[in-house]
């Protein structure tokens, strides 16, 4: 994981696309950002939100361990 961390372990659909959105306000573009998500949605949704934003989904990566779910990292376009 680089860049800015967004933890939004614990929360549904939508709340963790809406975080990674204020996180990314008037960040420059190139910026990576990473969501950790517990929910399965953003897996889905996260790649979504880049598409329709402009930016590039760079990897999504499934987690087990302490915590289950996904780290999904975007790069701002």
């Amino acid at each position: 994981m680089t860049g800015t961390l967004v933890d939004a372990r614990g929360l549904r659909c939508p709340i963790p696309v809406i975080r990674l959105a204020a996180a990314a306000k008037g960040l420059p573009a190139g910026t990576e950002l990473t969501v950790l998500s517990t929910d399965p949605a953003a897996k889905l949704d996260v790649p979504a939100w880049c598409r329709m934003r402009g930016h590039e989904h760079v990897s999504t990566e499934e987690h087990t361990g302490d915590w289950t779910g996904w780290s999904v990292t975007v790069r701002l376009g």
